[in-house]
């Protein structure tokens, strides 16, 4: 190749490849939407980080619904039969949301998985 090849080369590469310009915006909105999603959990009545984000959205829904009074059996839940104040809601096939009964509503206070739920319940 000639000096001249190579010098257009280059440029025509250069300008092809690396712009990290166009990046920037890209990876700071993605940061900014990452910092949103982590001031989210801040309102949260239980701790959610740890979790995948369709649990948390589903919890988050289910929650929301308790809190406006909705009944837990609409959403399959069920009383414990070892402890009948405590409620046992499906958020997903694998986690299960446990609320205490305070007399006219329920107050969250866990989000286990279905194994860890199993192995706190006698008998299971």
């Amino acid at each position: 190749m000639t000096k001249y090849n190579e010098q257009s080369f280059r440029k025509e590469h250069q300008d092809i490849s690396h712009d990290c310009t166009t990046k920037k915006p890209n990876f700071e909105s993605k940061r900014a939407l990452r910092l949103a999603w982590e001031q989210t959990f801040k309102s949260d009545p239980i701790n959610l980080k740890e979790l995948p984000k369709n649990v948390v959205l589903k919890a988050r829904e289910i929650i929301q619904a308790l809190a406006s009074h909705k009944d837990y059996r609409n959403f399959h839940g069920k009383r414990l039969r070892h402890d009948r104040f405590v409620v046992s809601i499906p958020v997903t096939r694998n986690y299960r949301l446990l609320c205490r009964d305070n007399g006219g509503y329920l107050i969250p206070e866990t989000l286990v998985s279905h194994a860890d739920y199993n192995i706190c319940k006698p008998g299971g």
